[in-house]
């Protein structure tokens, strides 16, 4: 199958649509497809085709359109990856022959999201999603459209540790670190975790990544937590060395469409606490992976009785360290390409008709 992704955003630029993205493409490609990526970000990689169009503030250019006119016809499937807002994935739906849209964000309470707008404009398209939970968001917004469930994918043996050296007990998370993903509700977790479990008990805690807040975060991190670290952004080779030597991950966002760093630290094998609210319990379960919360104070005190009951805590790393989740690539591609191959059913379906 001919398949083009497109996406506002890609590689060298990092972010969970990027990331996806590439590795949809990578394993597209090893499943025997022929795969072309169209984003908007330019710079330079090497192992999946990529065509970087000009933008203008952000916006596809009259010169990107004519090139997205020209050659998306040529793809069986025209596969638009939207956060958002995503001008040049809804642009490029609109212009295919077939076109799949897959939803990667969870709007706010208070942002408007004119998705019924957006559904005339890309026209006779499939609507799919990360989550559950988002998919759920867009069947609001548009009643009688049936709307699938396209999960993000893992590789689990790239996250599992060959050995886990001695550490003190360490609490981990990795995020952009931006409003949205609440990093500084993540300190003041982290803070009360440290006043409940004893304070005879060496703890660790590390929240990866960078952003926006990363300045905030330190001045409040050096008030309030010292003993927290602030690595800045890790490679996926760091982050598995990182997750190697802790305990339990962290999930704070409240709006967490999916929650791929997440997934990764399950299968590194670490208990995920987590919001109940977003895509997380997607593949995380109450006393089984870990544990969904209502609340950052719900969320510290689920920890520190996590982290004072040996027992429970190994068998929930046990169990994330030996167990499959449902999203692994295999099993994602499969999925991806089912979509595929029915929403071309569905197209031509609607041209014999029209006719």
């Amino acid at each position: 199958m001919r398949i083009a992704l497109v996406s506002d955003v890609y590689l060298p630029r990092l972010g969970g649509i990027e990331l996806q993205v590439h590795d949809l493409a990578v394993h597209l490609i090893r499943a025997g497809h022929d795969v072309t990526v169209y984003t908007l970000n330019q710079g330079r990689t090497s192992d999946v085709p990529v065509v970087r169009l000009p933008a203008v503030a952000g916006m596809p250019s009259p010169s990107a359109v004519d090139r997205l006119r020209s050659e998306l016809p040529s793809f069986d499937i025209v596969h638009a990856h939207s956060s958002i807002v995503s001008p040049l994935a809804w642009r490029a739906a609109r212009l295919a022959r077939a076109a799949l849209i897959t939803v990667h964000s969870l709007p706010g309470p208070t942002m408007p999201w004119p998705l019924a707008q957006l559904d005339r404009y890309v026209g006779n398209v499939g609507w799919t999603a990360v989550s559950g939970a988002v998919a759920n968001v867009i069947r609001r917004a548009l009643p009688g459209r049936a709307v699938d469930v396209l999960h993000n994918g893992v590789d689990p043996a790239a996250w599992r540790p060959a050995q886990r050296p001695q550490h003190p007990l360490t609490i981990v998370s990795t995020m952009r670190l931006a409003r949205r993903k609440r990093p500084l509700a993540l300190l003041d977790t982290l803070a009360a975790i440290r006043d409940l479990v004893p304070s005879n008990v060496p703890l660790r805690g590390v929240i990866a990544g960078a952003g926006p807040r990363e300045r905030a975060l330190d001045a409040r991190r050096r008030d309030f937590a010292p003993w927290v670290e602030l690595p800045g952004r890790l490679t996926r080779y760091e982050l598995q060395q990182l997750y190697a030597s802790a305990d339990v991950y962290l999930a704070p966002a409240e709006l967490e469409s999916f929650g791929v760093a997440a997934l990764e630290a399950r299968c590194a094998g670490l208990p995920v606490v987590a919001m109940s609210t977003g895509g997380v319990g997607e593949f995380i379960r109450n006393g089984i992976e870990g544990y969904l919360v209502d609340t950052d104070q719900e969320m510290a005190r689920t920890t520190a009785a996590l982290l004072t009951n040996p027992a429970v805590l190994h068998r929930l790393q046990q169990y994330n360290q030996h167990t499959l989740p449902s999203m692994t690539w295999e099993r994602v591609i499969a999925q991806h390409v089912s979509a595929y191959q029915s929403q071309l059913v569905r197209r031509e379906g609607s041209l014999a008709s029209a006719s």
